[in-house]
């Protein structure tokens, strides 16, 4: 069995040019590559009205549990404006020990190492249990066609996961700094407050909604929402849009709009924090109505064969101990912490979704050994 080598297909992936939703060409690649390793292979293609249909990718070796899991996703952010990049953003150059390129970080060198590990790992013994991978196109737009479609369809199959690692890059700036074990959840709130429109002549017979827009974002933004705890940091409201939506200077407008997001800590549930939310509102006593979103709970994944599994490989392959952390935005692990306990590890973030983005290209090296570590603890 050829071993694969985690750099070049590193650079394989980060030539495709798969600006989320991923097409399905860089799945294909990794489709054949764990063909060749003896995996089942299933492209999974979802999609609901109004949006793109996305591929997906779920692979597995073996049919007995435990059944360890590797997830990410091949999609990438737009590259920005692509004058200020050094190199071209997806010819994955390497330059002075570092591989650049879209996706290089989040997270198309993870990847590259899950397969390479596995590659390693089958050459010195066959699983006890399985391993499979599930590798979505839909995890930096909507996620709404990705890997929870994917998690539906295996409980539809009865197929299990029993652990999971997702490879997005955890690391601030050194590899073996942090591993995420939890993450804080996502709401969203589209608020709209009513007004009468009329002309600024007469204010007597129309009422403005800028003032009351002002009024409702200053009470929901009036105290903390908590002060955290021992494993979260706190919960923060941050005000990402307001529109009034009027070009003309003579008319009080009927309507103004603001849109927020809420990361908050395992201290609210969605529910209780809209409650809370709506409670704030209610103090500035004005028309509105609010429509809400949740795109991820909190959660926490308590401490336990899987943490242990890789915050011993990371020690042994770095000589870190790695933070045990729930810090950072939402992931697709917020979709897998239902099937099974999961953890996020992979490289160093510092130039995820930046121009330049990079990483080392020893990380990505020492990334396949860990992930090879983590096998060798649960499935060998």
């Amino acid at each position: 069995m050829a071993l694969i080598d985690p750099v070049e297909l590193s650079q394989a992936l980060i030539r495709y040019q798969s600006v989320t939703p991923d097409n399905g060409d860089a799945l294909d690649l990794l489709s054949d590559q764990l063909t060749k390793l003896g995996f089942c292979c299933e492209k999974l293609v979802f999609e609901e009205d109004g949006t793109e249909p996305v591929p997906n990718l779920y692979a597995r070796l073996g049919s007995t549990a435990p059944n360890f899991c590797f997830a990410g996703h091949t999609d990438v952010v737009p590259v920005g404006a692509v004058k200020n990049w050094s190199v071209a953003p997806f010819e994955a150059v390497i330059k002075d020990g570092h591989l650049y390129g879209r996706g290089a970080s989040d997270m198309k060198s993870a990847i590259a190492a899950f397969i390479a590990s596995v590659s390693r790992f089958l050459e010195k013994a066959a699983p006890k249990g399985s391993i499979s991978l599930l590798i979505t196109g839909d995890e930096e737009g909507p996620a709404v066609n990705g890997t929870r479609k994917v998690l539906e369809w295996m409980r539809q199959k009865g197929e299990q996961i029993d652990f999971c690692v997702v490879g997005e890059p955890t690391n601030p700036q050194e590899l073996g700094q942090m591993i995420k074990v939890g993450r804080r959840g996502s709401l969203h709130g589209m608020l709209t407050v009513n007004g009468i429109q009329g002309h600024v002549a007469y204010p007597h017979v129309a009422k403005n909604p800028i003032p009351d827009l002002v009024a409702v974002l200053a009470e929901l933004n009036k105290e903390p929402l908590d002060d955290g705890n021992a494993l979260f940091q706190p919960s923060n409201l941050e005000i990402v849009n307001v529109d009034v939506g009027n070009d003309s200077h003579n008319v009080i407008p009927a309507e103004a709009r603001a849109r927020f997001n809420v990361r908050f800590n395992n201290e609210f549930s969605p529910e209780n924090l809209q409650a809370e939310l709506v409670r704030r509102m209610a103090r500035a006593g004005v028309d509105y109505d609010i429509d809400w979103w949740v795109s991820g709970d909190s959660f926490l994944t308590e401490e336990g064969p899987l943490s242990q599994a890789v915050f011993e490989a990371v020690k042994k392959e770095t000589g870190r101990e790695p933070e045990l952390s729930t810090t950072g935005g939402t992931s697709d692990a917020r979709f897998i912490k239902d099937m099974c306990p999961v953890v996020e590890f992979g490289l160093v973030g510092a130039t995820m979704h930046k121009i330049d983005e990079n990483v080392a290209v020893h990380d990505i090296e020492v990334l396949t050994r860990i992930y090879e570590g983590v096998l060798e603890r649960i499935v060998a």
